[in-house]
């Protein structure tokens, strides 16, 4: 594995033209957002923060942070209108726009590098008022912390995420962030350390100190504060990937873990697809990924309890107008009976309270080989698309977040396989019915 670790190792460092070129965007940046802040007495500071601080930035994935510090008295009002006029005003040459996270921040392209303008609270440690005030403190430790050679297999692992899919800290990925990428490397020591831990981590592992416990299926402490948990913002999945892939590598390395794999797409499965698509008003696209996750989680959760099998779900927008809500099913079409479960027959009240509920309706009612009563029931749908549109048309108020449900009103399309979805909403709904590509390593 030392082998293929020193070859990567080399190819994920930046160049010299490279690093002067995103250094010599980070200093207009910085040069511009300075003018701007004498204007207000409630900006307190400035300072550069992320992966670009830190010196563990990838050659073609790395953005520019800039923390504009406020005094910690400021209204969250006025935290959040002073870092917008501040960041626009800055960056107006350079087309700014506004992105969210728990508080709006300016974002905005110099040399196709990512500037961001973050606003936090200039705070002492455990005093955070916003989810951004621990940034400058983990810039601090891990400028502090990190060896020249841990930052270069933090770059080492932050390729390995990627090219594995799971690498992205936004709420559309749920996947691993750079922040915890320079945590693990300082926890373990090294990249290979890492894979070799991951290998057989156990369930609920507990990596770095706390006095706290976590119901996660590990637990990943931020060494800035010992309350939060970084390990709660990656699925299961996702986990679940980086334990494979970090078996196979320790077992087989290869230069192939380090390259994007193909997912093997099996096209018999297609017309097990409900599609469910709606167009939207413009939002935030962190807002909006967090809608439809949750209403495709609400919609899963009914066409279960309507007897259909739910395989696997996803959701997915283009972050323009167009949401799509998409579902594996074991069958489109279930059969129109199913048995209902009573009580056994020992149970006085609960079986003459489940027979005489049941008995009016019910197809057949019989005493089970378990000693329980079972009725045999109909079923008012037995079509997935029929009842995905009865569904939406008069139940939005069940489970689907307000936001989205003005939407659904103006309109929606159910259908099912792929006749109807564009290149690339296929690409995107062919996830649900394809091997993973993470599993191919094993081959």
């Amino acid at each position: 594995m030392k082998q293929i670790i020193s070859k990567i190792s080399k190819s994920v460092v930046p160049s010299e033209i490279i690093e002067k070129s995103k250094k010599g965007v980070g200093k207009i940046a910085f040069s511009l957002v300075e003018k701007e802040i004498e204007k207000y007495p409630e900006v307190v500071g400035l300072e550069f923060g992320g992966s670009f601080a830190k010196d563990t930035w990838l050659t073609n994935d790395s953005d520019i942070d800039i923390f504009i510090k406020f005094k910690k008295n400021i209204t969250e009002e006025k935290f959040e209108k002073i870092s917008q006029k501040i960041g626009f005003s800055a960056l107006k040459k350079h087309s700014p726009y506004i992105r969210y996270s728990q508080h709006p921040y300016v974002e905005a392209k110099i040399k196709n590098t990512k500037v961001n303008i973050v606003p936090c609270y200039d705070v002492k440690v455990g005093e955070w008022k916003s989810a951004a005030d621990r940034s400058p403190f983990h810039t601090k430790f891990m400028k502090k912390s990190l060896t020249s050679k841990m930052k270069n297999d933090v770059r080492v692992l932050k390729l390995f995420l990627k090219s594995n899919g799971i690498y992205g800290a936004e709420i559309a990925k749920q996947g691993f962030s750079g922040y915890i990428s320079e945590v693990l490397i300082l926890e373990f020591g090294s990249f290979e350390n890492l894979i070799k831990s991951f290998s057989k981590i156990k369930e609920n592992q507990t990596i770095g100190k706390t006095s706290k416990t976590f119901d996660t299926s590990i637990v990943v402490i931020d060494p800035v504060d010992s309350n939060r948990n970084l390990a709660a913002a990656i699925s299961d999945e996702n986990i679940g990937k980086f334990i494979l892939i970090s078996r196979a590598l320790k077992n087989k390395p290869n230069l192939e873990f380090f390259k994007n794999k193909k997912s093997r797409l099996s096209n018999k499965f297609w017309n097990n697809l409900l599609v469910v698509k709606f167009d939207y008003k413009t939002r935030s696209p962190d807002i909006i990924w967090g809608q439809i996750k949750r209403a495709t989680s609400t919609l899963s959760t009914q066409l279960e309890l309507e007897g259909f099998t739910v395989l696997r779900s996803k959701s997915h927008t283009d972050q323009v107008k167009e949401a799509y809500l998409l579902f594996f099913l074991e069958s489109t079409k279930i059969s129109d009976i199913y048995q209902k479960k009573g009580p056994e027959f020992f149970r006085e009240d609960s079986t003459e309270s489940f027979v005489s509920k049941n008995l009016k309706n019910a197809e057949l009612v019989w005493i089970g080989d378990e000693r329980k009563i079972i009725s045999l029931e109909k079923r008012k749908h037995v079509d997935a698309v029929k009842f995905m549109k009865e569904f939406l048309q008069k139940n939005l108020h069940v489970g689907i977040p307000k936001g989205l449900q003005r939407d659904f009103k103006k309109g929606f399309k159910v259908s099912v396989g792929n006749k109807k979805l564009s290149k690339s909403i296929k690409e995107e709904a062919s996830e649900l019915i394809s091997v993973d590509g993470t599993f191919l390593h094993f081959n």
